[in-house]
């Protein structure tokens, strides 16, 4: 399919057509270690009871009837439950975990028990077990410290819904109920094409380069948005380069690539801006070709025969972050699952509108409504960076509460 010019889409609209662009991923089996920041497919079941099998919850003695007990045995946890089934007046020691016994009434934990001798009540010291008979005494409640089998989860109990984010917590829980792997919504795996022979990246940059700022903040910005950048190259400019890297991800998803490939720079129609000509050479259906918004006007949206969509993000790193805010995260909270948070708030501010085309404009929430930082300009994060939200001030806006984009927590 040929490349179709198509004049700059509202800002709103190019949203709306990045997430219907993605095609949710479908579930997999993922193991613990891979489950980490995904959202679970299906409903969480508890493939074992909590506890398994009735435990003592104190270090003491399981009794049976009323006192004073025969201690009969020791138990301890992880160890094999006492067979016999204890007849009233008989005691097992036991470590708090271990199984209680058959007939099992209550556990008297050590501080509440005395040895009972022929010489009269002494405090246990210790536990033991010796081959002359040893006799326990104490008060103790019926059902007191025994935790019984499913008292915590029951077998077969839903404890997490579907969409529930797998949290380490949440890993741990699903480990303790006896599960090896998860069925989740996977993690859209990005490729990153920094472009440009001007881009530097450690280091100060000599006159008439630039500090790549859009590379270090794409991680962060593809994982709060539910995905992971699978891989990061840098590419000069030139066509050739970049045609070679956008044909090797189309090959590759046939056997394990990407869900998106995000190229930074080479989105704009200058000399040195050869996004659009290479995608026309790979036959890619360009979808968005420019957005009605400022910062980042020159951004790009197009898939790749049989490939990845592709987001072309402008060179200006504000800009950048602008358009990925507008393409990229729409793209993969719709192919991972992940909801975005809507939110309006008054401006608290002058704030100049644009005749044309929407703004976006860093801001603070506080009590009063959104306040703008400044800083804005298309080439600096400053603004970005001391904001919390980016409000959405809409062509001519004349003083009407906003739509605020969250940013990932720090700013």
């Amino acid at each position: 399919m040929t490349v179709s010019q198509v004049e700059a889409t509202t800002w709103s609209a190019a949203r709306a057509l990045a997430a219907a662009s993605a095609v949710p991923l479908g579930p997999v089996l993922a193991p613990l270690s891979d489950a980490l920041g995904c959202r679970l497919a299906a409903p969480l079941t508890a493939l074992v009871a909590v506890p398994g099998v009735d435990v003592a919850a104190m270090d003491g003695y399981a009794v049976a009837g009323a006192g004073p007990w025969r201690v009969m045995g020791c138990v301890l946890a992880g160890g094999a439950r006492y067979g016999p089934e204890l007849r009233p007046g008989e005691a097992v020691e036991i470590a708090t975990g271990a199984p209680t016994p058959a007939g099992a009434s209550a556990v008297l934990p050590y501080e509440h028990a005395a040895e009972v001798s022929l010489a009269g009540p002494v405090a246990v010291p210790r536990a033991r077990v010796e081959a002359e008979p040893v006799w326990v005494d104490g008060a103790v409640e019926a059902g007191r410290h025994i935790r019984r089998r499913g008292e915590d989860i029951a077998e077969g109990a839903v404890v997490l819904g579907a969409g529930a984010v797998v949290t380490p917590v949440a890993l741990g829980l699903a480990a303790a109920l006896g599960h090896d792997q998860l069925l989740v919504r996977p993690k859209p795996r990005v490729a990153v094409l920094v472009t440009g022979d001007e881009v530097v990246h450690e280091g100060l940059p000599a006159p008439g380069r630039v500090r790549d700022a859009i590379g270090p903040f794409l991680p962060g910005l593809v994982a709060w948005a539910g995905g992971r950048v699978a891989s990061t190259d840098r590419l000069p400019d030139g066509e050739h380069a970049l045609r070679t890297a956008l044909a090797a991800q189309a090959k590759a998803v046939a056997v394990a690539g990407v869900d998106v490939v995000v190229v930074c720079g080479a989105s704009s129609k200058g000399p040195a801006d050869h996004l659009r000509a290479v995608l026309g050479d790979l036959g890619a259906d360009v979808l968005i070709d420019g957005v009605a918004v400022r910062p980042g006007h020159p951004q790009l949206l197009a898939r790749l025969p049989e490939g990845p969509l592709v987001v072309g993000l402008p060179g200006n790193p504000f800009a950048a972050l602008g358009a990925a805010l507008t393409l990229l995260v729409p793209i993969l909270r719709e192919l991972a699952g992940t909801p975005a948070r809507t939110e309006t708030s008054a401006l608290a501010g002058a704030v100049r509108a644009h005749p044309h085309d929407t703004r976006l404009v860093p801001v603070r929430r506080s009590g009063r409504g959104a306040v703008p930082v400044g800083h804005d300009r298309p080439g600096s994060l400053w603004g970005a960076a001391l904001a919390d939200a980016l409000a959405v001030v809409p062509p001519r806006w004349a003083g009407e509460q906003v739509e605020l984009i969250e940013l990932p927590p720090g700013g």
